[in-house]
């Protein structure tokens, strides 16, 4: 049931509804069983005070306005019970609610509904911006054809993702590279004996920079020998900025 309906049966019980808010509350009484339930509960959360009230007997000319509007009213009202409910006054009503056990659980549950999607909102953008690339290299073959992706991320990860398949001979395996620095020479990141989508190893190099080259050769399946590319390059490119 909504927070809405909630607070509706609450001042439908109370009497503190008119007009067409009154006109909803009673339709959903009829015909709303979870609104039946809330007023049933409201009126045992408010039932001391209904107890407590002191009755006040309408005047001979309250009767007659009221004969008068039931005379003109579409259709007959029906009556349950013909004795005079007594009715509590607004300031009476509202006391009691302000101590209703029932009122303050719903309130803590809405305003612990509203942190929780708070929260998830705050971290859901959290998560959002860290897996959004800033800096990506699209690594190209000889023949010019894009054939893998490199993202970049803000907290210093990266990964790779092949456009394509890539053929592997038996006995070789895929080495992926990096180079930032023409004194250091191109750096090994990563192994692997098919095209897949990889997290690149580098959490002990320098943050990833704009023009940055990667790129991918054909090596032994235990990895170069030498520390350095020996096998044909099959594809490279350089990074820069997202849109």
């Amino acid at each position: 049931m909504s927070p809405e309906h909630e607070q509706l049966a609450a001042q439908y019980v109370i009497g503190l509804l008119d007009g067409n808010e009154r006109r909803i509350a009673e339709r959903l009484s009829e015909h709303d069983v979870d609104f039946q339930a809330a007023v049933a509960q409201w009126q045992s959360c408010l039932a001391e005070l209904d107890a407590t009230a002191t009755p006040v007997l309408p005047e001979g000319e309250l009767w007659s306005r009221i004969e008068t509007g039931l005379r003109r009213a579409p259709a007959p009202l029906r009556i349950e019970d013909p004795t005079p409910v007594a009715i509590p006054s607004p300031h009476a009503a509202f006391a009691a609610l302000w101590q209703s056990l029932r009122f303050w659980r719903i309130t803590g549950l809405a305003g612990a509904f509203a942190s929780l999607l708070l929260a998830l909102g705050v971290g859901l953008l959290a998560t959002r911006a860290t897996r959004e690339p800033v800096l990506i290299a699209v690594l190209l073959t000889e023949q010019n054809r894009p054939a893998a992706v490199v993202n970049a991320f803000a907290n210093g990860e990266a990964e790779l993702i092949p456009l394509e398949a890539i053929p592997v001979p038996p006995g070789r395996a895929l080495e992926i590279w990096t180079l930032w620095d023409r004194a250091r020479g191109p750096v090994s990141i990563g192994l692997i004996d098919q095209a897949r989508t990889v997290r690149l190893n580098i959490g002990n190099l320098p943050q990833t920079g704009p023009n940055q080259l990667f790129e991918i050769t054909l090596e032994p399946a235990t990895g170069s020998p030498t520390g350095r590319p020996t096998g044909p390059v099959l594809m490279k490119g350089t990074t820069s900025t997202t849109l």
